[in-house]
């Protein structure tokens, strides 16, 4: 049986060069909301020597997901899961919808594929260096085990806090900030449950990076690339080397903790760059 890598938001930037940097004996399924992109995304890990398919899928959406996991399983033991479908507060949308795509998305991709996965695979939810910026003292954590009983609610308070920003940007910021920061103690919660059954997860933090995403996103959070060790954005072959690195089943013993993948940004701005 041949071993599947599935990549959600896999049509183009980090998702993409992931999967450039994946075993080529495996299958790769790219997931995107747009066909002819992952389309065109498959074409080129063709032309790279890849076998690759697409499938569309709302991972806000937990029947579209489902149908994702029953499209991986068709074609084989799915051994590698790499969630980095999101949106950022630059991008068309809501503070709900934020918190739908970006949290209640990686419930459902880390409910459903772990159904189906077995000893020795993985699963790599992508955060974002965002998470660490909110202070802990206006973090709701109490309210993040409300995304597996009660949705509404989970979303409801969220919301609830995000609206202590001042500005519809702001707003939208602070929900992004508070969905990445449920999805890396979410992956932590997740490695201890599914760690029974063999299977690892673990998180991974970004940057800012130069893709279409963070190319919208530069204009607010450019205030960050001071503070990186090197002064620069990170490029989307990096972070996609990272993620299949974090991916790859020889490594083993990485579980239950987020790699911050920032260039050192967060350290900068909390300490060896902090403005006196």
């Amino acid at each position: 049986m041949a071993n599947v890598c599935v990549i959600t938001g896999g049509g183009s930037g980090m998702g993409l060069e992931a999967a450039k940097c994946m075993s080529k004996d495996k299958l790769i399924v790219l997931s995107g909301r747009t066909m002819s992109k992952l389309e065109g995304a498959v074409n080129e890990l063709k032309e790279l020597g890849f076998t690759a398919y697409a499938k569309t899928c709302d991972t806000s959406n937990r029947e579209s997901v489902k149908e994702l996991v029953a499209f991986a399983t068709e074609l084989g033991e799915v051994k590698n899961v790499i969630n980095c479908a999101g949106v950022s507060p630059a991008m068309k949308g809501t503070q709900e919808s934020i918190l739908r795509i970006n949290a209640l998305g990686t419930v459902y991709i880390n409910e459903e594929f772990s159904k189906v996965m077995n000893a020795g695979s993985v699963i790599v939810d992508v955060s974002s260096n965002s998470a660490y910026i909110l202070p802990s003292m206006i973090i709701p954590k109490k309210a993040y085990a409300l995304a597996d009983t009660n949705e509404e609610k989970f979303l409801k308070k969220l919301i609830k806090r995000s609206n202590l920003a001042k500005g519809e940007y702001q707003r939208k910021g602070f929900a992004y900030s508070l969905s990445k920061n449920f999805v890396v103690w979410y992956a932590k919660k997740c490695a201890f449950e599914y760690g029974k059954k063999g299977i690892r997860v673990v998180s991974l933090s970004p940057g800012l990076i130069a893709t279409d995403m963070g190319n919208l996103e530069s204009k607010d959070g450019g205030m960050l690339i001071p503070f990186s060790a090197e002064e620069r954005m990170g490029k989307p072959e990096e972070l996609g080397f990272a993620l299949a690195t974090v991916a790859d089943e020889r490594n083993g013993y990485l579980a239950g903790v987020d790699v911050l993948c920032d260039g050192g940004s967060t350290n900068g701005m909390k300490e060896f760059k902090k403005k006196k």
